[in-house]
């Protein structure tokens, strides 16, 4: 059987998660977790061969996630889910250390495929997130300023961009209102910015706010 830890901050996520994996007959669910924190105390007491992780939750993200489980697990494969285009976020989690990443509007044979191969120690490489890797590696276009952004810079862009409220978004990351204003500092600096309507204009110009995949 394959062992497989589930984190996401959705309850009814979680159980669709683990309804459609059990039912594949060579995969059990172990470990439910709603944040980074929780994941981390679960894995100290069970082994899991496969970890499946949202990439938006409270406090830390999943791509910050995997890059600090990979530490102290570093045999684990994990698999981010998003509900975000694959070339918004595939090639960061990857670089992370994730060995797969799978948009949760795929079909659920693709995810049950996706934790086999990973659980054989292969990477999970969708047709979408080939291309965002080629391009990404081939660097057939000149670095945009919202690239040279940490995971967490350009999960505040995207917040911010979006028209939430410093103080909304301090609490949805699980964060003091003043480390998001640090972190507005920065993205601003970095991307050559004046402020929050130049960001979103920025932001809608490279379609960063488009509306998950359907």
């Amino acid at each position: 059987m394959i062992r497989v830890a589930v984190c996401d901050d959705h309850a009814i996520v979680r159980k669709g998660l683990a309804q459609i994996l059990s039912e594949a007959g060579d995969i059990s669910i172990l470990i439910e977790a709603s944040h980074a924190g929780e994941l981390r105390q679960r894995l100290r007491d069970t082994t899991c061969d496969v970890l499946l992780i949202d990439i938006e939750m409270p406090g830390k993200n999943g791509i910050e996630t995997v890059a600090q489980l990979k530490k102290e697990w570093p045999r684990m494969p994990a698999i981010v889910l998003s509900i975000y285009p694959e070339e918004q976020y595939a090639v960061r989690a990857l670089r992370a250390g994730a060995a797969g990443y799978i948009n949760k509007t795929s079909a659920p044979d693709k995810l049950v495929d996706a934790v086999r191969l990973v659980a054989a120690g292969r990477k999970f490489i969708s047709a979408e997130v080939s291309q965002a890797l080629a391009e990404a590696v081939a660097g057939e276009a000149p670095e945009l300023p919202h690239q040279q952004l940490s995971d967490r810079e350009f999960q505040v862009l995207k917040l911010i961009a979006g028209g939430r409220k410093l103080s909304d978004i301090a609490d949805t990351l699980a964060l003091s209102p003043k480390t998001v204003s640090v972190y507005r500092a920065r993205i601003l600096e970095k991307m050559q910015l004046s402020g929050n309507v130049e960001l979103a204009h920025y932001a809608i110009r490279h379609q960063l706010l488009d509306t998950p995949k359907s």
